[in-house]
């Protein structure tokens, strides 16, 4: 009950300055999963600017999604987000902000190579979105 009060809590947050859907809480995890993503695609004097766009284009992609599979992003995001999940089911223990690329990369792998099938399909969203 605790975990879905904290999820419900979340995503009850408004859309970031600019933004329509993605919240303030979903930054951090996006500004260290993206570079990761954007790695040999784009030079590290674009990576600032092409992180920024990507997440504008999320944020327009996830505009268009359905009330049903939006809220479904919506709750993977929060489970990112949040240090009593993020912890154990992502490998990173600090915050997003403090996280390697190393880390980032790990995580990845983690969920792509899980026996959890949910964890699989997190991975797998992920990828779609980014």
């Amino acid at each position: 009950a605790g975990v879905t009060a904290s999820l419900t809590g979340c995503s009850a947050e408004k859309p970031a300055s600019g933004l329509e859907k993605v919240r303030e809480s979903d930054l951090p995890f996006l500004r260290a999963l993206l570079p990761v993503m954007l790695l040999g695609a784009v030079s590290a004097e674009q990576m600032p600017k092409a992180v920024e766009g990507a997440i504008q284009s999320l944020d327009h992609n996830l505009a268009r999604l359905s009330p049903e599979m939006f809220k479904l992003t919506q709750q993977l995001f929060d489970v990112l987000a949040l240090p009593l999940t993020r912890g154990p089911l992502t490998g990173i223990w600090g915050s997003w902000e403090n996280a390697s690329g190393d880390d980032v990369r790990a995580f990845l792998s983690r969920w792509e190579n899980s026996f959890i099938g949910l964890l699989r399909m997190g991975h797998s969203s992920l990828m779609q979105l980014a």
